[in-house]
């Protein structure tokens, strides 16, 4: 999970979100491999999409905005 950061510790609004798939076999270090994975993924895009412009905040809520290709 990315959120907005704000002064409450994991407060803010939530960014982008991907689900972990958990196995009965993993353990805290190989679960905790498989978070870092998403979170490289992740954390990049949603700077990208705030630099962008992309993300509307809105006190708990967050838009992303439709991305324009242009030709």
């Amino acid at each position: 999970t990315v959120h907005h950061v704000t002064a409450e510790l994991d407060g803010g609004p939530i960014i982008l979100q991907e689900p972990v798939k958990v196995a009965d076999d993993d353990t805290a270090e190989s679960l905790a491999a498989h978070i870092l994975e998403v979170e490289h993924r992740i954390y990049p895009e949603a700077v990208r999409l705030l630099a962008e412009g992309h993300l509307r905040i809105d006190g708990r809520r967050v838009k992303i905005l439709k991305e324009v290709h242009g030709g």
